[in-house]
């Protein structure tokens, strides 16, 4: 990427036309030739009129408008060009910036994700950005040809009469005003009109996404409510851009009748005058044609720069959004890990101030197995996301092997902490590209082998493709018993020296779980292993169990020591017991 966002908007729009400056040459000279064919015609037909016709030069006249003929098929030729490398061009610069904004995206912090909905993303990375392929190709052509149209039909307009040249020229800034006044209303509404689309994009995403939640609660009615709210507020958004749109559209409309008018009416009474000819009014008629047709260009190209540039601000927004979460300068990697993981009076609060830890103080010894335990809340599953700095600390520090994980890269952190988690998340391609999520480079051999391990791979050889079946949208063809041990085929194929189980097998029934629990034993063997859990049970034979509530560790002991001392963890167990 290597742009910099924090220069002007134009500067930023610069810097990805650049890279395909070859094809914007091409496209600008086309445009050019296309201005001056446009520019031509009306003094060759005041020529041919004044000289060729009435002094008898006939072969001259057709040979003059053999070659306007010949100018014209150019002229197509050139607009064919200018059609498809713009657009290319356009094309490129469009899918530039989704790369851009989508690789800006997943460097962003859980923070960011947390405040912004899926569907307003993804309008952004699709809605946004779609116009801009309009704005990158019509933006510098357009600008370039009516610029030397208008000034090319002004300049010849004053060698013919300066005085009816004066009547445009008078009409000329009112337009302008006019046109810049209404621009403003126009982007304003059209951003408004961004704004909703993210919105209905949003619930669209929701809608199809909890289908089944919907359904299952017979809930269809409601969601079509959601769904109508924000559908009527993207309808009032749209219509009240084609109202701006229509007031622009009309009142440049009528600037050029009432230019033409204007001209026609004082050139009537400069001919009743004898101070202009009949001749010289229709070649003014046909260059005050000429000077509108520009005009009308960008009327309509007005409508592409408002939508284009609305994408393309709230592109810059996004883009000059800043993770975080960033390394450090001087960030070392993390090499040779042991695995000792210490919380050194460790607070944390979400940017709303809501606090979840405060003063905690924990160690976890390299291959040992400590449990967070306690009630919803308590602030366990916050503790596991600051390990991989999903999140940084507020006050104290977290280290890894005696450095503290602020001074690392964060990759190389993460490259060396597992997760395994309740809600496993598939992507919708086949089982072996989602096994070999956790090590890319790993060959089918040792994908194979870490489903083994996993004891998903007998499973696997009888689904209908092995292990190239697709699991669907979110792995929605596999059974939770699947999905969760497809997870733990990735860590198992990734393998690394710090185990993060957030309530990895709550959601299962019990024979499932302990299939699942004996699969994550083999994984978790040797290796330093933090686990959530819910279920008491599962957790007995940690070598310690952190009784995590009131935002601290209020008990730290093996189950036993815990049982005995007759606290919360106590009456936790008591109460599973009971239940």
């Amino acid at each position: 990427m290597n742009k910099d966002f924090s220069r002007s908007k134009l500067a930023i729009f610069a810097s990805y036309i650049k890279p395909h400056g070859k094809a914007f040459a091409i496209d600008m000279a086309l445009s050019a030739a296309i201005a001056v064919v446009d520019l031509v015609f009306p003094y060759v037909s005041r020529w041919s009129m004044r000289s060729l016709l009435p002094e008898g030069l006939f072969q001259t006249f057709f040979t003059v408008m053999l070659i306007m003929f010949a100018a014209y098929l150019i002229r197509a030729v050139c607009q064919y060009f200018v059609t498809v490398i713009g657009h290319r061009m356009g094309t490129m610069v469009e899918a530039d910036m989704r790369r851009d904004v989508f690789t800006h995206m997943q460097a962003l912090s859980y923070s960011f994700f947390d405040r912004n909905r899926t569907g307003v993303l993804m309008a952004r990375v699709t809605n946004d950005l779609f116009e801009i392929v309009e704005l990158a190709h019509h933006g510098p052509e357009n600008i370039l040809t009516c610029s030397l149209t208008i000034i090319g039909a002004l300049v010849i307009l004053l060698t013919i009469n300066p005085v009816l040249t004066l009547v445009l020229l008078v009409m000329v800034p009112a337009c302008v005003v006019f046109t810049m006044r209404q621009r403003l209303n126009m982007q304003n509404a059209n951003r408004e009109v961004k704004k909703r689309t993210g919105e209905i994009n949003a619930a669209i995403e929701s809608g199809i996404s909890g289908i089944r939640t919907s359904k299952a609660f017979a809930n269809e009615g409601a969601e079509d409510e959601k769904f109508a709210v924000a559908n009527e507020a993207f309808k009032e958004s749209r219509v009240s851009f084609y109202k701006a749109m229509g007031i622009f559209n009309a009142g440049i409309e009528a600037a050029i009748s009432l230019m033409q008018v204007a001209v026609i009416a004082v050139g009537g009474i400069l001919i009743m005058r004898g101070e202009l000819g009949y001749v010289d009014l229709i070649t003014f008629t046909l260059y005050v044609s000429t000077f509108t047709t520009p005009i009308r260009k960008l009327t309509q190209f007005m409508e592409i720069y408002t939508q284009g540039m609305s994408g393309f601000d709230r592109f810059v927004e996004l883009m000059r959004t800043q993770p975080e979460i960033q390394d450090s300068p001087d960030a070392r990697i993390l090499t040779d890990v042991r695995g000792d993981i210490r919380f050194e009076d460790v607070s944390f609060s979400y940017n709303d101030g809501t606090k979840v830890l405060d003063h905690v103080d924990l160690h976890v010894a390299p291959g040992e197995t400590v449990a967070l335990v306690g009630e919803s809340g308590g602030g366990k599953t916050t503790m596991c996301h600051l390990i991989p700095r999903f999140y940084d600390v507020t006050d104290g520090r977290i280290t890894v092997d005696g450095q503290d994980i602020r001074a690392l890269t964060q990759e190389s952190l993460r490259k060396n902490i597992g997760i395994i988690q309740q809600d496993v998340f598939l992507f919708a391609g086949t089982v072996r590209e989602n096994i070999r999520y956790g090590r890319p480079d790993a060959t089918d051999a040792e994908v194979v082998e870490a489903a083994v391990r996993a004891r998903i791979h007998d499973d696997i050889m009888e689904m209908p493709d092995g292990y190239d079946t697709f699991v669907g949208e979110r792995g929605i063809v596999l059974s939770g018993g699947q999905k969760q041990r497809v997870s733990i085929a990735r860590v198992f194929l990734k393998d690394p020296p710090i185990l993060i189980l957030d309530e990895a097998t709550s959601a299962l029934d019990s024979v499932t779980e302990r299939e699942i629990q004996d699969s994550l034993d083999v994984l978790s063997a040797g290796k330093t292993c933090l686990v959530i859990a819910h279920r008491l049970s599962t957790v007995r034979g940690a070598d310690r169990i952190a009784v995590v509530e009131g935002m601290h560790i209020a008990e730290l002991g093996t189950h036993d020591e815990l049982m005995a001392l007759g606290g919360v963890y106590a009456r936790l167990e008591r109460a599973q017991e009971l239940g």
